[in-house]
């Protein structure tokens, strides 16, 4: 593809050096295009695998490419909101794939600097990940947006193998384990499909990521202590950090415990049901200390109502709406709740599951005068008229129509 001087065309990739976005360089480059690849690091490599990210995209024929910093960004956009939400899509999923927008405000920057208003991404017709991808592109401007596993999937039913023959016949190796998952990984977490997972088969030994299995699973118990500032963690053991440093560190301490490990079924955006393991240690710590938190410092109405709210937001970020109106709505919901959610949670596991043993709080909900189930400042007399008037309007449908 040409420009009117008979230049290749610009477009922006946004890489991540697995199989299908390695796909889409040589597959753009033989159609005419420059590409210029962009990896935002939202923090699930290290710095041998970002090497590897970007010598893989020379090795490929890139025009450019360029590594963006996305911890930051990853943590404001969407931990803490996130966070303050306490829900997972379908009760269950992290949402671990919300690193898309920000790839996608990271690839459009690119655009914007090399002057194009073309972007790429690997997606495939299949998945979530396209509607991410593209419903942000477009809310963001007027981009023109390729999607090269969505054309060839007109034409070939077998993507995957379709793809590693195509590199591999052209002298381009393809890692073993992303001849048979599909991997996803960033400072939220990772994410496994294909192979038998996706025949909804038990995962075999290779499909295992961060989590170390049970027979590894240290011996002593770990405890470690976060601190809460309006409903945001911003110290870890007493040590104050920013908030992707601290996700990063739970992630390194709790992964050996298998703490955040498991496997979603759901539905997704496009129709079918979808089946992934994930693994998420520091999101789901930080997801157990908040709610421990929250639940003592919030009133009962605010701890009924915010599910409600909760739930829409992940929904929404979860199909694709992350610049929608109504999520910035609802944040600045959740971003009032936080207000009193200040303190100090231990969290201790023993392996697989996390448990907040001890919350702090200067705003815990306390009476001075009862503790439940022990003590109490007020008399039987009161006690029994308040269950009387509580209950009166059950009692009276029983009094009436009992036979």
């Amino acid at each position: 593809m040409t420009d009117s001087t008979g230049a290749a065309k610009d477009v922006v990739l946004a890489f991540s050096g697995g199989l299908d976005t390695s796909f889409c360089i040589p597959y753009l480059k033989e159609r005419g295009y420059a590409v210029h690849t962009v990896f935002a690091d939202t923090g699930g490599v290290d710095a041998e695998e970002r090497a590897y990210i970007e010598a893989r995209a020379a090795e490929l024929g890139a025009a450019s490419h360029v590594t963006v910093d996305g911890g930051p960004a990853i943590w404001s956009g969407f931990v803490k909101p996130f966070v303050w939400a306490g829900e997972g899509y379908q009760g269950q999923y992290p949402l671990l794939v919300s690193d898309r927008y920000l790839i996608v405000e990271a690839a459009l920057r690119r655009c914007d600097e090399i002057g194009s208003r073309i972007i790429a991404h690997g997606c495939t017709g299949m998945g979530n990940d396209q509607v991410r991808f593209d419903l942000a592109v477009k809310a963001l401007g007027d981009y023109e947006i390729i999607a090269p596993i969505r054309e060839i999937q007109r034409e070939h039913k077998e993507v995957r193998a379709y793809e590693q023959r195509y590199l591999e016949e052209r002298g381009y190796e393809v890692r073993a384990k992303q001849k048979s998952y599909t991997i996803n990984e960033n400072l939220l977490g990772l994410t496994m499909s294909g192979g038998e997972i996706d025949r909804w088969e038990a995962p075999g030994e290779g499909a295992r990521g961060w989590c170390a299995p049970r027979a590894e699973w240290p011996a002593q118990a770990l405890r470690v202590r976060l601190s809460f500032e309006q409903g945001e963690a911003v110290a870890l053991d007493g040590e104050r950090m920013a908030g992707h440093a601290i996700l990063a560190r739970l992630n390194a301490l709790l992964a050996p415990y298998g703490v955040g490990r498991g496997i979603y079924t759901g539905d997704t955006t496009i129709g079918l049901k979808g089946r992934i393991i994930f693994e998420a240690p520091g999101l789901v710590a930080l997801l157990a200390a908040h709610r421990a938190l929250e639940e003592a410092v919030l009133s009962r109405h605010q701890n009924r109502f915010k599910p409600e709210v909760a739930r829409r937001w992940v929904e929404l970020v979860y199909e694709g709406f992350y610049h929608d109106p109504l999520k910035r709505d609802l944040e600045a919901f959740l971003a009032s709740s936080q207000a009193c959610v200040n303190g100090e949670v231990t969290l201790e596991t023993q392996g697989a599951t996390v448990h907040a043993v001890a919350v702090k709080s200067p705003h815990i909900l306390n009476a001075k005068g009862a503790t439940y189930a022990q003590s109490a400042d007020w008399g039987v007399a009161e006690a029994e008229g308040f269950i009387r008037l509580y209950g009166m309007s059950s009692t009276l449908w029983a009094e009436v129509n009992r036979q």
